[in-house]
């Protein structure tokens, strides 16, 4: 009787369908690539987020600098000699609606507008220096870990004779003797400072990519005794194929890295010799060239000293904060 009833219940269980497994493969651990576990170890920090989203209103504020000083009816060349005639400048150096950040003691220039404008400049030295920092980097580096050999110590070799080289005092040597040649040779000329921007860009990328081209040799180094590499090689796979599908791939976190933290470098270092008189010049103006005009007032106009170096202090810290958040995504195991 028991032995019945319990073959009835076995019976049915088997015929009954299960929802269980379904159930179970729904909540079952669904797989990630390597770029969504490191997207979702940056989203967890905090840090690193809220400087990402501080990182982006500056570029994109930078980028809508006409659109904005438009709209608000503003001009960073027009003087304002009549309010600063009228005394309206105050304590807080002229802040009101029409000019947020005030005026430029003596021409009474719109402080806001100018730091947009200057703001576009400095963001574009950063950017144009990091990415062809990275380029050559980046391909001397794949060139000199992956065929070793006589290539790989002479251009080993270049590079050390490169590194001996103090950049800071070259840069501050060679900046003028480098400009009037530019504008010799026929660099179209915006209130004299293309050539001054563009010789810039030229010494930063020419004293700053031997460094990652050594941190990518070293990586390639590394890879290039891999058992996915030997296995492409003995399938007989050209190096080009190599190259570009198995060793480049496997470094665009070290690229990533490199260029978060690059970015913020160069753009202090465009602000320092702007301040130096060696960058950016009046007219323009740079964070740079603002601070170096600021120093005189620091103390009769205070506000026109520490609005334009907060935010340069703002801008470097929340890009720094952004490469540290994304260095940490990309090797989580390293030391925080």
């Amino acid at each position: 009787m028991n032995t019945g009833k319990a073959g009835s219940i076995v019976a049915t269980a088997l015929a009954e369908p299960t929802t269980e497994a379904p159930h179970a493969q729904e909540q079952g651990i669904v797989g990630r690539s390597p770029a969504q576990l490191a997207w979702r170890r940056f989203r967890n920090d905090r840090t690193g987020v809220g400087a990402l989203y501080v990182s982006g209103f500056f570029l994109l504020s930078a980028a809508s600098a006409q659109l904005i000083c438009k709209l608000m009816g503003l001009d960073p060349q027009q003087i304002n000699q009549n309010l600063l005639d009228q005394d309206q400048v105050g304590a807080f150096g002229g802040i009101s609606w029409a000019h947020p950040f005030g005026l430029e003691p003596g021409l009474g220039r719109d402080l806001f507008s100018r730091i947009l404008y200057g703001s576009q400049i400095s963001f574009t030295v950063a950017f144009l220096t990091t990415f062809l920092t990275l380029f050559f980097g980046l391909v001397v580096g794949m060139v000199s870990g992956y065929f070793g050999g006589i290539v790989d110590t002479a251009i080993g070799r270049v590079i050390d004779f490169l590194m001996a080289f103090p950049g800071f005092f070259m840069i501050i040597a060679l900046t003028e003797p480098a400009v009037n040649r530019l504008e010799n040779l026929g660099i179209p000329r915006l209130h004299g400072n293309t050539a001054r921007v563009t010789a810039l860009i030229i010494f930063f990328v020419f004293f700053g990519w031997t460094s990652f081209a050594r941190l990518i040799r070293s990586q390639v180094l590394s890879m290039r005794e891999r058992d996915f590499v030997t296995a492409a090689q003995a399938l007989g796979a050209p190096s080009r194929r190599i190259v570009f599908k198995e060793l480049m791939p496997n470094l665009w976190p070290p690229v990533i890295v490199f260029a978060s933290n690059a970015l913020p470098g160069y753009l202090s270092a465009e602000a320092a010799f702007s301040y130096l008189g060696i960058g950016v010049q009046q007219p323009a103006s740079t964070w740079g060239t603002i601070l170096a005009d600021a120093s005189v007032y620091w103390q009769t106009n205070p506000t026109y000293f520490w609005i334009p170096g907060g935010m340069l202090f703002i801008v470097v810290l929340s890009f720094n904060l952004v490469g540290d958040a994304v260095r940490d995504a990309l090797d989580p195991k390293a030391d925080r």
